[in-house]
């Protein structure tokens, strides 16, 4: 058994660096931790947390090729954050020009969820606690 103790960070790489920076920092509320330039990859890291806990690395590099990002391709499904209400997640969302799918109901919890996608159609789920 490994002992695993937590989630550490999840890796994103995105194809404008810029435009996914402001996504994650304007729109979903991520404050940088650090932001480095590696120049012999030609390529930024952008560490990033929520709530003072650090989550995810957003990397640059030059013409990343494409992936399949649709929940039911292989690999990565989505990841997911938990949020006090839905209905009102959805409207900032929408207030900022984001496509958000209507909510849907959880058949086993009962609990509100709804799905939307970062610059780059990685697929993200908002999750009522």
């Amino acid at each position: 058994m490994l002992n695993l103790k937590k989630l550490h960070h999840i890796a994103i790489i995105c194809s404008d660096y810029e435009r996914s920076k402001k996504f994650y920092i304007e729109v979903l509320g991520f404050t940088i931790v650090q932001e480095v330039y590696r120049e012999e990859r030609a390529s930024y890291k952008l560490d990033l947390a929520l709530n003072d806990q650090y989550l995810i690395e957003l990397f640059s590099f030059p013409d990343p090729p494409p992936r399949p990002t649709r929940p039911e391709a292989t690999g990565l499904r989505h990841i997911a954050f938990e949020v006090t209400d839905v209905a009102a997640a959805i409207q900032q969302l929408q207030a900022k020009n984001i496509t958000v799918e209507p909510f849907r109901v959880d058949e086993y919890t009962g609990k509100k969820f709804t799905f939307f996608a970062d610059p780059d159609g990685l697929p993200i789920e908002l999750y009522e606690i």
